[in-house]
């Protein structure tokens, strides 16, 4: 199935939407938002199931054009956001990059933090930040959707709770990481409200492209329409779903509508670009001795799809640009620390 939540209200409206992305149906009679039907996923599959079946048939007499700018993201909030870095080949460069040391125990032990989850941003709603100076960048990742996850799960267990399969565009400011870090507390300003692709999939979707709990198709990344970066997210991840599910479910239950990130995709083969401009920026350091390309700018665009073997989209494209927030007292803080800088030189 593909599901999609249309914005309206806090939580979204579900729609059921086709395999080819062209239409959608209203799914209110079913559950009236994805985080409803998650908590009562066996209650309401078989329901979603065949309205997804008539709408591909061509017999959902109420169905409409699916237009992803409508859309929120799938679970426009989540009652959890924990971002792994299963791609620990990106790790290790982007700690370079801050001149972090990279220990061992990173090649087996997933990293994972919480990030904001109160509120999402659309897969087409701009990303709003108060300065360029932030350092904003972008990140393509895959995530998954769970159900309610007992505490102490095993690996073996995973495909019994992973519902859903989604796109992400975990949103960095880059410069703010290396302050936050410093204090040995995690992040919190420097990661801001991430957006999701306009449609979540389950697993039998994918089919053949989905084994080993990992995603095997690449993940396209354009930057101001120029690729960025395709490298397959299949290939070099460390740890797959399966782990990093186990991982967050050690010490805790895990409840429905849990979103679990996978991290920035990376590949070791350089020639399939990268999935965030930090990468890119430390690859070219050693290459070059300094990074040339800039954090985006207001102004820039960023899009992030996943294709299958036919070409064709599988979960809709995130298609977000830059602008500039703007605040009374934001503009007072960045006016003070300007001229506090300008004292000081």
């Amino acid at each position: 199935m593909k599901l999609a939540s249309l914005k309206q209200g806090r939580d979204g409206q579900l729609i059921v939407v086709s395999r080819d992305l062209t239409r959608a149906i209203h799914a209110h009679d079913i559950a009236p938002t994805l985080q409803f039907a998650l908590d009562n996923w066996p209650h309401v599959e078989a329901d979603l199931a065949h309205l997804y079946r008539n709408l591909n048939n061509g017999d959902a007499a109420d169905s409409f054009a699916f237009n992803p700018e409508r859309c929120a993201s799938p679970l426009p909030r989540a009652y959890q956001w924990a971002d792994g870095s299963a791609y620990v080949n990106h790790v290790e460069l982007v700690r370079q990059a801050r001149g972090a040391a990279m220990p061992e125990s990173f090649w087996t032990d997933p990293l994972m933090y919480q990030g904001m989850s109160d509120r999402f941003l659309g897969p087409t709603d701009d990303i709003e930040a108060a300065d360029e100076a932030w350092g904003i960048d972008f990140e393509g990742e895959i995530a998954i959707v769970t159900d309610d996850v007992p505490m102490g799960l095993r690996t073996e267990e995973a495909h019994d709770h992973i519902r859903l399969l989604m796109l992400v565009n975990d949103v960095s400011l880059r410069n703010l990481i290396p302050n936050e870090l410093a204090k040995s507390f995690g992040f919190f300003q420097s990661k801001p409200a991430s957006s999701f692709s306009p449609v979540a999939v389950t697993p039998d979707e994918l089919g053949e492209a989905w084994h080993d709990y990992k995603l095997h198709h690449r993940l396209h990344v354009h930057l101001n329409g120029q690729l960025f970066g395709q490298p397959h997210a299949g290939t070099d991840m460390t740890f797959n779903f399966a782990e990093l599910l186990q991982h967050i479910a050690k010490t805790r239950h895990v409840s429905a509508g849990s979103i679990i990130g996978s991290g920035t995709v990376s590949n070791k083969d350089r020639s399939q670009g990268s999935c965030c401009i930090a990468e890119k920026r430390m690859l070219e350091t050693l290459e070059h001795g300094e990074a040339q390309t800039d954090f985006m700018h207001f102004g820039d665009t960023v899009r992030i799809e996943m294709f299958n073997e036919a070409n064709e989209s599988i979960f809709g494209a995130i298609e977000q640009r830059v602008v500039r927030y703007q605040h009374t007292y934001l503009d007072e803080d960045l006016n003070h620390h300007a001229v506090h800088s300008s004292t000081k030189r």
